[in-house]
């Protein structure tokens, strides 16, 4: 499992617990992290295999994550489950995320020094491999394509441009999420006329 999705130990063994119920309820783990503070938070992000998620359905798994928590009862202390989408300026945890999104502005770091450098920020290219590709600005302000393992990320994620957001809303749209049924009886009314 990548450290993308779950970073620690303990991000591992939830993760190993609570994948195979995530995935038989349709959904993918995108991202789980348990996070210390005055009360420890279980953050989970989810989404269908093809994008999106709605909050009732966040709810649905977080019933189901609570319930088999108890049983399993992996965390000693008292903690607060949140169950997300994986929103707008996502975080990018699979190697086909970086597929999925390519075009679009990401900000990547590596564990090790690449040329001298851990923070590399630029268009994602899509990936060749077990490399994702980046398109960069070199020193010298010419544009260049990078390629970086996989394993060597230690956080990526989406940056929010308006093009981002555009296609955000495009994909809402397509997955009828913003109703327009609202409109399908004007189209039924009149079957046979064309639309100018």
């Amino acid at each position: 499992m990548s450290d993308l999705i779950a970073k620690t130990a303990m991000d591992r063994r939830l993760a190993d617990i609570l994948t195979p119920l995530i995935e038989g309820m349709g959904f993918e783990l995108v991202r789980i992290r348990l996070m210390s503070g005055k009360t420890m938070t279980l953050q989970i992000m989810a989404e269908r295999p093809e994008g999106g998620i709605e909050v009732d359905q966040c709810a649905e798994i977080s019933t189901a994550v609570s319930a088999l928590l108890d049983v399993e009862d992996p965390i000693e202390d008292n903690y607060t489950l949140e169950v997300s989408s994986p929103g707008i300026d996502r975080p990018l945890t699979r190697l086909k995320d970086f597929d999925t999104w390519q075009g679009y502005e990401a900000k990547l770091e590596t564990e090790e020094l690449i040329d001298g450098r851990r923070r590399f920020k630029g268009e994602l290219a899509g990936i060749d491999g077990d490399e994702v590709l980046i398109n960069l600005v070199d020193e010298q302000g010419e544009p260049v394509t990078i390629g970086l393992e996989f394993d060597w990320l230690t956080d990526a994620k989406l940056v929010l441009t308006d093009d981002l957001i555009t296609e955000m809303l495009r994909q809402r749209k397509a997955a009828g999420t913003i109703d327009e049924t609202q409109f399908d009886e004007i189209e039924t009314e009149e079957p046979g006329k064309a639309e100018d």
